[in-house]
């Protein structure tokens, strides 16, 4: 029965769901692969840990679809993953070796009941999704990445760096979306981060950066970055976005969660005539809202924008006098005190805008909770993939 056979697909999902243990399987596939494919080590990081659980999850979620039935969504994700992976430096024979990896750690697996039915499911979904990533790269005919150096880093707060690159050709993205990313001091990590500007043709790109708890790769870059340092970017994800004909809009920033609605605010600047945006950028600190002073400029100019900025704490710590004063002149909203979900929801429960959430994990979980809570339509809440 093969992908019409959903008890065995649900067989595998099971086994392979992080949140059922599934590390054992998925480390013995990498094993095989890398004991078959000598190549295929060196796609990837020493550490192994954050590459078994991604790649869990994404299988996870791709069986979870077939079972349900749901053939575009995953097959547009696979497409997507194929040409992105292309960025590694993958080829067309890592697929040959990645299948008989995958499907020889199934069987190892499953060995006390592989029986025919586990066997020809697990057989065709191995072949289903290396086949569209495998199409999906062949068919890409544009370059796997970008290159760039640094020509700026400013030090905004003490965790949050303005990086500035000049990339050697343009890169084309939506406002809105992100992009993946990988540093110097960290080769084949690659890291998500949102463009804080519309894409340029000139080349030029700008990241706004947090330095994070056991983030390797974000303290790195916000501590080392130097002008000169040569950047690899890789291509555009997400599909947030602003529709202007369907009404007015609700955005909600956290700290560096503010760049991607910022690339979106600027590219509406475009237009005479917009829906109208009220921005709510909030930060730990009053200091910690480092664009203030560029939001104040934008909506100074521009009608449609309405700022408030947001800080849990009402005054600033000791060391915020080392960096830039993030205070705008006049004529921005008030600053309002408290987290960001109590203090969006104190206006209402904006159930009539097109709503978009951006920043930490746990404050887009909080702050979209509290909106539905309050009435908000789930269906108009967009925001970026949550992880860690």
């Amino acid at each position: 029965m093969g992908l019409d056979d959903r008890e065995a697909l649900e067989v595998l999902r099971a086994a392979l769901d992080p949140e059922n243990g599934s590390d054992a399987l998925v480390r013995e596939f990498y094993t095989r692969w890398f004991a078959i494919d000598t190549s295929a080590r060196e796609l990837f990081p020493p550490d192994m840990t954050g590459q078994r659980t991604a790649f869990a999850a994404a299988l996870t979620y791709f069986l979870g679809e077939v079972i349900a039935q749901r053939a575009d969504e995953p097959v547009a994700f696979l497409a997507q993953l194929g040409r992105d992976h292309r960025k590694y430096g993958v080829t067309q024979a890592h697929y040959d070796t990645m299948r008989q990896a995958l499907g020889n750690s199934m069987r190892t697996h499953f060995a006390d009941r592989w029986d025919t039915r586990l066997a020809d499911a697990a057989r065709d979904v191995v072949d289903l999704m290396i086949g569209i990533m495998r199409g999906a790269a062949d068919a890409e005919k544009g370059p796997a990445y970008r290159d760039g150096t640094v020509v700026e880093h400013i030090r905004a707060t003490r965790d949050v760096s303005v990086i500035r690159l000049q990339l050697d050709k343009p890169l084309y993205y939506h406002p809105g979306q992100y992009v993946t990313v990988q540093v110097p001091q960290w080769p084949r990590r690659w890291r998500f981060l949102s463009p804080s500007i519309p894409a340029d043709r000139s080349g030029a790109l700008e990241f706004h950066v947090r330095s994070v708890t056991g983030g390797m790769v974000s303290r790195a870059i916000v501590e080392e970055t130097a002008p000169g340092d040569r950047w690899r970017v890789s291509s555009p994800h997400g599909a947030m976005h602003v529709d202007r004909d369907a009404g007015d809009v609700l955005m909600v920033a956290g700290s560096t969660g503010l760049a991607p609605l910022r690339t979106l605010i600027m590219d509406l600047t475009r237009y005479g005539v917009n829906p109208r945006v009220h921005l709510f950028y909030g930060g730990t600190f009053p200091c910690d809202l480092y664009d203030l002073p560029t939001l104040w400029q934008v909506a100074s100019t521009n009608p449609w924008l309405s700022v408030t900025p947001v800080s849990e704490f009402a005054t600033n710590p000791p060391w915020a006098g080392d960096y830039p004063d993030p205070e705008p002149p006049r004529g921005l909203h008030v600053r309002q005190s408290g987290t960001l979900p109590d203090v969006v929801t104190r206006y209402g429960n904006w159930g009539d805008r097109q709503i978009l959430v951006c920043g930490g994990p746990a404050m887009v979980e909080a702050t979209v909770a509290a909106l539905v809570a309050k009435g908000a339509d789930p269906d108009r809440i967009q925001h970026d993939p949550l992880t860690g």
